[in-house]
């Protein structure tokens, strides 16, 4: 592998005395050809040579401004590289990793693959282990490169709907649970758990110790739980809820979501690739197109197995609870439950609800609940554009019960596929998730971000026992 020129280093001492280098950068980011087996060789040793400069400077928590700033340039200067290698590569990068589109690795395979074949492009394994040792204000970010790289994946037609098909194939978690599942009617996924009857499959989180946050072991589950619904002949509809709470708030109450776990996002343990993406990409996604098992399906493919959906609202539904209702065939909430986005507050994205909201709710109102955390009760009159039924604390199970029945009907598959495809096409949403990943994993690491964690989690874990979710 060639060494690019570098620019001579400037070096300081610090106040211990200590050399550093400031000003650092790598010499002039080559000239593309066009041609990826031309331009892949000098734009991986500048990516390279780039990373290895952010590497030889102190910790994140130990830089001084100066060289902060110096990380700052290095890491701008590397993503302008990577966007313009990709505006040009895409999909030759990505018929590559998939070897000519026939194999279907998920999204942290093809990183791992990406990062083998194409060095510098994405994070290593080792520099995304580095950071998941620190806490979120103290990692270098490299996770914003995986956000240029989805993005330009998914931009790209071709590419972009193979990733979206491979995301919406079972998860081998969920091969391996299926004939259990489909002998007992059961599955405990540890967070979550599946029970079937009568044909409708029940799909409930069961993260007490967090009011029903999600992290990434939540997302897993639920991807896994959602899996076996679908694959499962006997059941017929799902039906999405919380489970009981042994929180003292809550002790023996439902609760369905309380949106992403802050205590695990403080702690650093939320990740774009693990919650972020693989979240919208995988069990969300198969709520609205349910699971892809046709390898040889083509441009006009459409999954093979979907299945309506009820979602059953106890106690609240906090951020990305409230993301998924627009999702559901059938939405039952208590009469006591309440709604909120709170996205400003958490310095995030709300997932695809800027998207999705407009179709139920309008412009205003989204703009109220994502920018002004507006918060809705299921009695509200506003609730309704994504609440059907409000039904007293009490009457749930038997209001839930009768919608999944209601659901079982053999015109409801072809009817929700047809709304699907005029509410949410596939270029939409793929087109959707590729500037979501481009913007999350930048809000994910920005200093908005984390003075949003200090101002808002710290402030309330103080006031409280130990709550960390909101």
């Amino acid at each position: 592998m060639r060494t690019p020129t570098l620019a001579a280093p400037t070096p300081s001492t610090t106040s211990a005395g200590t050399a550093v280098l400031l000003h650092t950068e790598p010499g002039r980011p080559p000239a593309l050809t066009g041609d990826l087996d031309r331009d892949r060789g000098p734009v991986g040793d500048h990516l390279e040579s780039t990373a290895r400069l952010i590497e030889a400077l102190p910790p994140r928590v130990a830089r001084s401004a100066a060289q902060q700033r110096d990380a700052a340039a290095l890491h701008a200067a590397a993503d302008a590289l990577r966007r313009r290698f990709l505006a040009a590569h895409a999909e030759g990068v990505y018929a590559e990793l998939t070897d000519g589109l026939t194999r279907h690795p998920r999204l942290d395979e093809l990183t791992s693959l990406a990062a083998a074949r194409f060095p510098g492009l994405v994070p290593t394994a080792a520099q995304l282990a580095d950071d998941a040792r620190h806490m979120q204000r103290n990692k270098e970010g490299w996770e914003v490169a995986l956000g240029t790289f989805f993005q330009a994946v998914l931009n790209a037609p071709t590419a972009g709907n193979h990733l979206l098909r491979s995301m919406l194939r079972p998860t081998e978690r969920a091969r391996a649970a299926l004939l259990d599942f489909q002998l007992t009617g059961r599955a405990d996924l540890g967070i979550a758990t599946v029970t079937r009857q009568d044909g409708i499959a029940h799909l409930e989180l069961c993260n007490d110790e967090f009011l029903n946050a999600e992290d990434d072991a939540a997302v897993e589950a639920l991807e896994t739980g959602t899996d076996l619904v679908l694959l499962d002949p006997a059941s017929h509809v799902g039906v999405l809820r919380g489970a009981p709470q042994s929180h003292p708030a809550h002790a023996g109450r439902r609760v369905f979501s309380a949106g992403i776990n802050l205590t695990q996002l403080y702690h650093g343990d939320i990740t774009l690739l693990g919650f972020l993406l693989r979240r919208e990409a995988g069990y969300i996604a198969k709520f609205v197109r349910g699971l892809c098992l046709d390898d040889t399906a083509g441009e006009g493919w459409w999954p093979d197995a979907d299945k309506p959906w009820v979602a059953a609202v106890d106690a609240f539904a906090i951020g990305g609870g409230m993301q998924i209702l627009p999702t559901m065939d059938r939405v039952v909430a208590a009469d006591d439950a309440w709604f909120s986005l709170p996205a400003m507050e958490e310095g995030l994205v709300p997932g695809l609800a800027n998207m999705r909201l407009l179709h139920s709710t309008g412009s205003r109102l989204s703009r109220r609940l994502v920018f002004w955390g507006h918060k809705l009760r299921a009695t509200d009159p506003e609730a309704s554009l994504f609440v059907d039924e409000t039904v007293p604390a009490d009457a749930m199970d038997t209001a839930v019960r009768a919608a999944a029945e209601h659901l079982d009907h053999p015109a409801v598959g072809a009817n929700r596929r047809m709304l699907t495809m005029v509410e949410e096409p596939l270029d939409l949403f793929r087109r959707y998730l590729a500037q979501y990943a481009y913007e999350q994993s930048r809000q994910l690491h920005s200093p908005a971000l984390i003075t949003t964690l200090e101002r808002t989690w710290i402030h309330r874990n103080r006031k409280t026992s130990g709550g960390g979710q909101r």
